[in-house]
């Protein structure tokens, strides 16, 4: 009898202790999240302030991100997760004091190009080091060419800082802030954004100790464990479901003035998941490369999405997954390699991904979506005077249509895999001298299936002091469409002219004259199944909604609208 109540006791005692970390758990990802609707809402730049292209995290003292905020990319959230290790190698945590910010945007150790500034600060409780609190934000203009893919090599895309103090013991570096301010056309809005990154993490510092004296931590070690265990745990266990062996596929995309090739073997092991680039196309001359720690970021998460979706990202849930490319492949490109597109490529390898796993689990794989982002880069004369300059820049956030699902219809005008919500109209005319005229669901762009793509937009655009603009176009899927999976049809390709006539290219600046209008068409997701076994109620709605026209929905579906 005394056995068995100890034994209960203790089975008793090891469920509570279970719960507890639990709830220290959450209450981190409530810090983090915290920390990210500051940054959110102290931003000075638009696509992070309306859109949410940030990350933040926090992470334990050997630099193992312990949780990350459900606000953010993950682009951004998995390259950061490198970042923080190469900030501890760089500035050991015996020479850390309460008060420093470390800052960088280089793209082989921050998020893969220079417009992502990611800062690291250490967190102390009792004078003692307990961990770091990281963030990234995308800032519109760091000088250079500007944010397109036309440099040649790093330097010619904007001020790179290496691994630096942004703060010594709560001082800023004011030198650091003057060489930001003046090599920027956004002197403003780019210096309020370092201090609203700066401010993010202070207040993740401060949640995170007050959740420590809550739960009477000294240090995160315990916690630490825990999430990385039951992660590590969670994920290979649902790798052990998996059939093992190796798929291939491969994907062409447009380039920069030729077509590449994404080439991919995954294996599927009872030790994690590797995935190999090996035969991909060779580096651009032009800012389309991906650093490796992009690569990685983006295949990880398509790795993610269909073999774990519902185990928290963080060092434990990663670790099984593997990824490598050649060295000097276009998805892993050495310095000094141009990258500020990097996400044109980069945001494809979701889709990648998918390819090989169809084949092994094709019940749970989507067909390709537009995938990147289609951000529209504009660059000329302002009449705006909030930024102190007298040349605006600006980035609206604009997307295209994602894959049909297995059982349910692709997304329209949504921004998978990076997760950015598209800029506000009001927004873009209220900082920058543009008129949109039209923006709006473009019909017939979905990929026709048993379950059809996301619909792709119509956007019309000029300036509105009829004056000369620059458009900085980094656009793909023009030359080659989302593909349809099991029968289902490819989504629309993209694509970029003026009113006039005249087609412009997928990538590289160019100048819309005074009085001109560009037109874009962001690209639809593909079909996911026979056309000709869709629901008619379904294709009846779509038609009369102005999704699918009643001609496409005969010739295509094969059923009067």
């Amino acid at each position: 009898m005394t056995r068995s109540t100890t034994r209960s006791n203790s089975s008793s005692s090891g469920a509570l202790d279970t719960i507890h970390m639990q709830i220290m758990w959450n209450r981190l990802i409530s810090v983090v999240e915290e920390q990210a609707q500051t940054l959110m809402r102290t931003a000075f730049s638009p696509i992070v302030r309306e859109c949410g292209d940030l990350s933040a995290g926090v992470f334990d003292r050997r630099g193992r991100m312990l949780t990350q905020a459900v606000t953010g990319t993950p682009g951004h959230v998995n390259s950061m997760a490198e970042a923080v290790k190469h900030f501890i190698r760089h500035f050991p945590v015996d020479t850390m004091n309460e008060g420093d910010i470390y800052i960088t945007n280089d793209p082989w150790m921050g998020t893969g190009h220079l417009n992502d500034f990611v800062l690291a600060t250490p967190a102390f409780k009792n004078d003692q080091f307990v961990g770091l609190l990281a963030c990234t934000s995308h800032l519109t203009d760091i000088g250079g060419l500007g944010t397109g893919p036309d440099g040649t090599d790093v330097h010619m895309e904007g001020i790179y800082i290496p691994m630096l103090k942004l703060a010594d013991r709560g001082v800023m570096n004011e030198t650091l802030l003057a060489m930001v301010r003046q090599n920027t056309r956004q002197p403003v809005e780019t210096e309020g954004d370092v201090y609203s990154l700066a401010a993010c993490n202070d207040i993740g510092c401060k949640r995170l100790i007050e959740m420590m004296g809550e739960f009477n931590l000294d240090d995160l070690e315990g916690i630490s464990d825990f999430i990385y265990e039951n992660s590590h745990a969670a994920v290979m266990a649902e790798i052990a479901k998996l059939p093992k062996g190796t798929w291939r596929n491969s994907m062409t995309i447009d380039g920069f003035n030729e077509p590449l090739d994404l080439v991919a073997a995954l294996t599927i092991s009872d030790d994690g998941i590797s995935m190999d680039y090996d035969g991909t196309s060779p580096k651009s001359r032009y800012g389309i490369n991906v650093p490796m720690a992009y690569t990685t970021a983006y295949t990880c998460f398509g790795l993610s999405c269909i073999v774990r979706p519902d185990v928290p990202n963080n060092a434990g849930s990663l670790a099984p997954l593997r990824v490598s490319a050649p060295e000097g492949s276009v998805l892993n490109a050495p310095y000094p390699a141009a990258v500020c597109s990097r996400h044109i490529i980069g945001q494809m390898l979701p889709d990648v991904v998918f390819g090989c796993l169809a084949q092994a689990v094709p019940d749970r794989v989507p067909a390709e979506g537009a995938s990147c982002l289609w951000n529209l880069t504009f660059r000329g004369e302002t009449d705006r005077g909030s930024n102190d300059a007298s040349i605006f820049a600006v980035t609206a956030v604009t997307n295209g249509g994602t894959g049909a699902r297995p059982t349910k219809d692709g997304l329209s005008a949504t921004a998978y895999p990076s997760g950015v919500r598209g800029t506000p109209v009001e927004i873009n005319e209220t900082v920058a001298p543009l008129i949109v005229h039209r923006k709006e669901y473009r019909t017939d762009s979905a990929g026709a299936g048993a379950t059809r793509g996301g619909l792709g937009q119509v956007i019309e655009v000029s300036s509105a002091i009829n004056a000369d603009m620059e458009i900085l176009a980094a656009f793909d899927r023009v030359k080659f469409p989302p593909r349809g999976r099991f029968g289902g049809e490819n989504g629309e390709n993209g694509s970029v002219r003026l009113a006039s006539g005249q087609v412009l290219a997928g990538k590289g600046t160019q100048m819309i004259n005074a009085g001109e209008r560009v037109i874009l068409h962001t690209p639809g997701g593909a079909g996911y199944g026979d056309p000709k076994d869709r629901d008619p109620a379904k294709l009846a709605a779509d038609v009369a909604d102005g999704l699918v026209s009643a001609q496409a929905a005969k010739t295509v579906y094969g059923i009067e609208g």
